[in-house]
C-alpha cells in the first residue's frame, strides 16, 4: 500500500514533464494556415514557450523541413520519419502532406524567432550576442519571450540590453501610458540607433499624444548627451592607444636618430622583424606546445627584442660604424638595407600577410559608460608602452651603459680621452634602439595581419615623433607620441583621415621652423 503513493507522484511527474514537452496544438495550426499576421504570431508564442521542443519546430521550419497535412497539423519531417510536435513522439509520415510554404517575411520572423531563444542559452557570450543582436531589430511579438529571458538572467549587463530591448519594443504599443512609460524607461541608454527612432515619433505623422512627445524630446536629449560623453571617451582613450602605438613605434629611433644622429631608414624593417618573430613564435606554440598557446607572447617578447636588437648590431658593425657624421650617407644606406631586409622577408615567408592571433586573455573588451568598448590588447598595449619607457629611462639614466651612452652623445672626443670604449656604446646603443624597436613591432602584431610592408606604415610618423619632441629627449618623445595621438584621433571624425595627416604634417613643419630644437633642446651635442 505504500508504493501506490510513489507510484502516482511518479506518474504525476511523467504526466508533468511530457505535458510540458509538447506544444498545444492551437498554436501549431496558424502555420498550415494562409493568414500572414497569424503565422508571424504564432512563431511568436511558440518561440516564446522556450522548449527544446518549439526550437526543433522554428529550426524545421527554417529548413523547409515542417510539412502540414490536410486536417491542419504540422509535423517535423526528416527523411522517413515524422515528429508530431503536439504530442512530443515520433509518427508515422502522414499521407497527403505538404510543405508549409515559407516567404521571406515569415523566414526572418523565424531567424529572429531562433536568435530570440538563445537569450536562454547556458554560455553567457550566447545570451550577450543574442541581446546585441535583438537590439538591431526588434519585434514587438517577441517581448513575451525577452520577459522571459530577463526574468532568468542574473547577469547585469545582459540585464540592461533585455530592459532596453522591451522598451524598445513597447515604443508601439497601442496604449499611449504604455509608449510613454516606454519612452522614459529608454532615458538610461546610450544606444545613438535609439535616437532616429524617437525622432520618428516627433515627426507629422508620428506620435499623436503630446505627454509622449516631451517624453521622447527629454529622452533624446540625455541619448545625445550620453552619447556625446562616450565619443569623448572614446576619442581620448584611442588617441592615448594610437599614440601608445606611435611611442613604441618612435623610442627606438629616438636612440638611434636622436642620441646617435643616425637616420635609419631601416628602423621600420626592425619593426617589421620583431612582428615576423612573433608569428614564428606564435607558430612556434601552436604546433609544438598546443597546450601553452596563449603564452606565446611572452616568449615573443624576450624573443623579439634580441633578433631586431642582433640585426641592429650586425648592421652597425657591417655599415653604419663606416657612416657616423655624414647623414646623407647614411640615410642612403640604411634606406637600401630596408629594401633588402623587405625582400628577404618576402623571400622566406611570401609576399602575403601572415595573421597573428591575439592570446585568449587579450581577447575582447571591457565595456564602461553604457556602451563604450575599451578591446583588452589596446589596453595592453598602453601598458605595455609605459613599461618600456621606464624600462628605457631606467638604462639611460642609472646604469654604467646610460652613463657612457650620455657622456658620448654629449662630447665624443672628451670621451674617448678618458677611456670610454666609444665604437663598442656606439654598437650596443644601436642594438639597444633596435631591440626596442623588435618590441614595437610586437605590438604592432596584436593589432594587425603582419606584411613586409609593416614599417613603411609607421617610419615617417616616428621620425615626426622624434623631431617634435626633440632629438634626444625621452620625455619629448612620449609627449610628441601621445600629443600626434590624441590630434589626430579629434581630427578624423572632422576632416578624415587623409586631410588629418596632412594637416599634422604642416603643422609639424611649421612649428620646426618656429622651434628647431622641438619641444625640448637637447644639452650639449657629440662633435665630431
Amino acid at each position: 500500500m505504500q508504493l501506490l503513493p510513489k507510484l502516482l507522484v511518479l506518474a504525476c511527474l511523467l504526466l508533468s514533464s511530457l505535458a510540458q514537452a509538447v506544444i498545444p496544438p492551437d498554436l501549431l495550426k496558424p502555420l498550415s494556415g494562409d493568414d500572414p499576421d497569424a503565422r508571424l504570431a504564432a512563431v511568436a508564442q511558440i518561440a516564446a514557450l522556450a522548449t527544446p521542443e518549439a526550437a526543433k519546430v522554428l529550426q524545421a521550419l527554417q529548413d523547409d523541413a515542417l510539412y502540414a497535412a490536410p486536417d491542419g497539423k504540422v509535423y517535423v519531417v526528416d527523411g522517413e520519419q515524422a515528429y508530431d510536435p503536439a504530442i512530443g513522439q515520433n509518427v508515422p509520415v502522414p499521407e497527403g502532406i505538404d510543405g508549409v510554404v515559407v516567404n521571406n517575411r515569415l523566414r526572418a520572423a523565424v531567424a529572429g524567432a531562433l536568435s530570440g531563444l538563445q537569450l536562454l542559452a547556458p554560455e553567457r557570450s550566447a545570451r550577450l550576442a543574442a541581446a546585441q543582436a535583438l537590439q538591431k531589430a526588434v519585434d514587438p511579438a517577441q517581448i513575451a519571450l525577452i520577459r522571459k529571458a530577463l526574468a532568468q538572467e542574473r547577469d547585469a549587463d545582459i540585464q540592461q540590453i533585455l530592459q532596453v530591448l522591451i522598451a524598445s519594443a513597447n515604443l508601439q504599443a497601442p496604449d499611449a501610458a504604455t509608449r510613454k512609460a516606454a519612452v522614459q524607461a529608454l532615458a538610461g541608454s546610450s544606444d545613438a540607433r535609439l535616437l532616429p527612432v524617437l525622432q520618428a515619433m516627433l515627426e507629422k505623422e508620428g506620435e499623436a499624444d503630446e505627454g509622449v512627445q516631451l517624453a521622447a524630446i527629454e529622452t533624446m536629449r540625455q541619448i545625445k548627451g550620453r552619447v556625446s560623453r562616450m565619443e569623448l571617451a572614446g576619442n581620448v582613450f584611442y588617441g592615448i592607444s594610437l599614440g601608445s602605438v606611435l611611442l613604441l613605434a618612435a623610442l627606438g629611433l629616438a636612440i638611434t636618430f636622436g642620441l646617435m644622429g643616425i637616420i635609419n631608414m631601416a628602423h621600420g624593417e626592425l619593426l617589421m622583424i620583431g612582428a615576423y618573430t612573433t608569428y614564428l613564435c606564435q607558430l612556434f606554440f601552436r604546433t609544438y606546445l598546443p597546450g601553452m598557446q596563449d603564452a606565446y607572447l611572452l616568449a615573443a617578447l624576450p624573443a623579439a627584442f634580441f633578433v631586431a636588437g642582433l640585426v641592429g648590431v650586425v648592421l652597425e658593425r657591417t655599415v653604419i660604424r663606416w657612416l657616423y657624421g655624414r647623414p646623407l650617407e647614411t640615410l642612403l644606406a640604411t634606406w637600401g638595407i630596408s629594401l633588402i631586409l623587405m625582400q628577404l622577408v618576402r623571400t622566406i615567408f611570401g609576399a602575403q600577410n601572415v595573421e597573428v592571433a591575439n592570446p585568449a586573455w587579450m581577447s575582447g573588451g571591457v565595456t564602461v559608460l553604457g556602451g563604450l568598448v575599451l578591446p583588452y590588447n589596446r589596453l595592453a598595449i598602453i601598458v605595455f608602452a609605459i613599461v618600456v619607457v621606464v624600462a628605457v629611462w631606467l638604462i639611460l639614466n642609472k646604469t654604467r651603459l646610460g652613463l657612457f651612452v650620455r657622456a658620448v652623445t654629449q662630447n665624443r672626443r672628451m670621451a674617448d680621452c678618458v677611456g670610454v670604449a666609444t665604437g663598442k656604446v656606439d654598437m650596443l646603443t644601436f642594438g639597444l634602439g633596435s631591440g626596442i624597436a623588435g618590441l614595437g613591432g610586437v605590438a604592432l602584431s596584436q593589432l594587425g595581419n603582419v606584411g613586409p610592408d609593416l614599417g613603411q606604415s609607421y617610419i615617417v610618423d616616428s621620425f615626426m615623433v622624434v623631431v617634435l619632441g626633440g632629438v634626444g629627449q625621452l620625455a619629448g618623445t612620449v609627449i610628441a607620441a601621445l600629443g600626434l595621438g590624441e590630434v589626430n584621433k579629434f581630427l578624423e571624425p572632422v576632416a578624415g583621415a587623409v586631410l588629418a595627416k596632412i594637416a599634422i604634417l604642416v603643422f609639424i613643419i611649421i612649428f620646426i621652423q618656429r622651434r628647431p630644437q622641438g619641444l625640448f633642446a637637447m644639452k650639449g651635442r657629440s662633435v665630431e
